[in-house]
């Protein structure tokens, strides 16, 4: 695009052109005229000059700003590729602060997790301690009271025999005063000896104990013990009852056969897991596991685990390495649990187990071998165990069908296992231990673990002692 300098320039050169024409045509004038002619003329040429200077001018700084919008726009361009690159940059930066952020919310959640299942497991501690304090309270009272009581028997018994003693001496010489009136009568040698029983004392100096608790004896029984006295000393250790624990000593179990399939776990990895599926497809309100188990490990691991979307710890039978050998934690939606003592499982030996509970009460019990090892209420009265989840075998669960960690997996071998939704009676329990028929009403059974993973084995026995 041309200048308005540019085309303004031939225009005056036309003008010059006529002007100089004009101006020769009047040369032949008078040479008076020339002088003003010629004058005009140099002031022309000076103007012409300094037209031609201004234009010389123009055209520079035209061509200056041209060099200068061509450097301006290969600036842009260099400018242009350098914002490419940088944002190009800036979406790879991005996406990797995005990939980092995504793995930092997943720590954030698995910590915050464990941090819940810390807290619950604190808060269940926190109160197991609470309740354990406050029956040994009333263990302590009961002691005390019981001790209060053998100490007013005793103040009793020795009264009675503070009472007794005059009587004795009494009937010590009545029976001398006998002796020498027999004596006299009978003076031969020959004469038969006889021996007479001591005479009875009269109902009105009988024994009565404080408060009546104690009868007297029979008359012709004077020197036994008060029974009430024996029976409290009998009482003075209580029997296993409700939260009551006792150990017993390992039992073989003999020929047993007809356990159905069995499933070994030869190490602790974490690939080593068994599913049981359906799982329970209605909720719980009672439940009985029973299995054989046989295991040399430290600690007994997870025998079961049953997680839902709600809690990953809704129904646990399982020990850790934290924990004392055989000690396994029996857990009913998390943190609720109670502490099973398993301590003879670890003998390398088949033991039959089951574990028993219902909402009734919040009763459970624990069998080992044909023998009722713990038993306690008040854990999980009411409670139903919801349907719907992931159960399995030789693992515990951190989320559904998942998060296993080592430390905490079974090793060893398991045969006919077997869940029913009842309350399993002792009968039942014995039976099954003895390898006879199964108790009716099964809703699960080694035969369910349709999946197994890892080095997990599945064989099936003849009898429980031909197993691997």
């Amino acid at each position: 695009m041309g200048s308005p300098t540019g085309r303004t320039l031939p225009f005056l050169l036309i003008l010059l052109q006529i002007y100089l024409h004009g101006a020769l045509s009047r040369a032949t004038s008078p040479v008076g005229q020339r002088k003003p002619f010629f004058e005009r003329l140099r002031r022309l040429e000076e103007q012409f000059q300094r037209f031609q200077e201004v234009t010389l001018t123009h055209l520079q700084g035209i061509a200056s700003h041209y060099n200068l919008s061509f450097d301006v726009e290969a600036r842009f361009q260099s400018l242009a590729r350098e914002s490419r690159a940088m944002a190009l940059a800036l979406n790879q930066s991005q996406a990797a602060m995005q990939g980092e952020l995504g793995h930092l919310q997943t720590w954030v959640r698995r910590t915050q997790r464990r941090g819940q299942k810390v807290d619950r497991r604190l808060l269940a501690l926190s109160a197991a301690v609470s309740e354990g304090s406050a029956r040994c309270a009333r263990e302590q009272e009961t002691q005390r009271a019981a001790i209060s009581g053998l100490a007013r028997d005793v103040r009793a018994l020795q009264d009675t025999l503070l009472h007794l003693t005059p009587l004795v001496q009494s009937q010590g010489a009545r029976l001398a005063a006998l002796e020498g009136q027999l004596r006299v009568a009978s003076p031969s040698p020959a004469a038969p000896k006889v021996t007479l029983a001591p005479s009875r004392p009269s109902n009105r100096s009988a024994p009565q104990l404080q408060g009546g608790r104690q009868a007297s004896r029979a008359p012709s029984e004077p020197r036994d013990p008060p029974l009430d006295f024996a029976d409290r000393l009998q009482g003075a250790q209580e029997p296993v009852g409700l939260g009551k624990q006792q150990a017993w000593p390992p039992e073989s179990p003999g020929e047993v056969c007809n356990v159905g399939p069995a499933l070994i776990f030869p190490n602790a990895s974490t690939a080593n897991v068994g599913f049981l599926r359906p799982g329970f497809i209605t909720g719980l309100r009672a439940l009985s596991i029973c299995s054989w188990v046989r295991t040399a490990a430290e600690h007994l691991g997870t025998l079961l685990s049953y997680a839902t979307e709600e809690n990953d710890n809704k129904l646990v039978l399982h020990g850790r390495d934290s924990l004392a050998p055989g000690s396994v934690h029996f857990v009913i939606g998390d943190p609720a649990f109670r502490e099973l003592p398993l301590q003879p499982l670890l003998d390398g030996q088949w033991h039959h187990v089951c574990v028993i509970w219902t909402s009734i009460l919040g009763r459970y019990w624990l069998h080992v071998d044909r023998r009722l090892v713990a038993t306690g209420s008040r854990f999980r009265e009411g409670y139903e165990i919801p349907p719907g989840g992931s159960l399995v075998l030789g693992q515990e669960q951190d989320r559904v069908g998942g998060g296993f960690d080592s430390s905490e997996a079974f090793v060893g071998s398991m045969a006919g296992l077997a869940i029913w939704d009842r309350v399993l009676v002792p009968g039942e329990i014995s039976n099954l231990a003895m390898g006879k028929a199964l108790p009716t009403g099964a809703i699960l059974t080694l035969a369910n673990a349709t999946s197994v993973g890892g080095f997990v084995q599945r064989v099936n026995c003849t009898c429980l002692q031909l197993c691997p």
